[in-house]
């Protein structure tokens, strides 16, 4: 099983729940109805990556978020993801009516940070930002989202248990677009103007 890092500690996820539509420029630049409820979709821990991948049988798009390790049923950290989307195959099966997994839930098509606790961090102050070659393409604020993370972790415990070491990714802001080889990427986690957290990957 694929793992990821609270501070120096691996952790392995028995599942990454995935929150669609929740920045209204997001749902703009894709030309998506707002949903009526919460959008939600499952990656399994196999999708979780090392390497930041521009092809994976098709060209892969990028989408930052802010993501959240669960433990006793409740955040416990905080960390940058990137949600990768083969674009192309989700347009088609969405026309069609059918699921997004294939799109979605691919080896590889989630990379993230190391996680820092959130123990005296103030999530509704909390920003995502993410950087292409020194230029930042995205900027997201929780107080952007449509639903907040608290009301994303009661929504998804109506109907599915939290197991320690979950991840919940909160959506992702406007700003999403192609991976190009070689392009750098930098991902800032951010509270109230100090930097929690950066992380860089070069695409492959």
């Amino acid at each position: 099983m694929n793992s990821v890092k609270l501070g120096s500690n691996p952790i392995q996820p028995t599942k990454i729940l995935c929150i669609g539509r929740n920045y209204h420029d997001h749902i703009k630049e894709l030309n998506n109805s707002v949903p009526d409820e919460m959008v939600v979709f499952n990656k399994p821990p196999s999708s979780i990556g090392s390497q930041l991948c521009s092809y994976h049988g098709e060209r892969i798009h990028y989408e930052s978020e802010i993501c959240f390790l669960v433990k006793n049923g409740q955040y416990c950290a905080v960390g940058f993801g990137l949600d990768l989307t083969k674009r192309e195959l989700q347009s088609k099966l969405k026309s069609k009516g059918l699921p997004w997994e294939r799109a979605k839930a691919f080896d590889g098509s989630a990379v993230f940070s190391r996680f820092l606790p959130i123990e005296g961090v103030h999530i509704e102050s909390l920003q995502v930002e993410l950087f292409i070659n020194c230029v930042r393409v995205q900027k997201g604020l929780v107080a952007d989202m449509i639903y907040s993370p608290q009301s994303i972790l009661e929504e998804l415990q109506t109907y599915t248990k939290l197991e320690d070491g979950d991840i919940i990714m909160t959506g992702t802001p406007q700003g999403v677009g192609e991976v190009h080889q070689g392009d750098v990427f930098l991902g800032r986690i951010s509270c109230q103007n100090n930097i929690l957290l950066e992380v860089e990957w070069v695409a492959q």
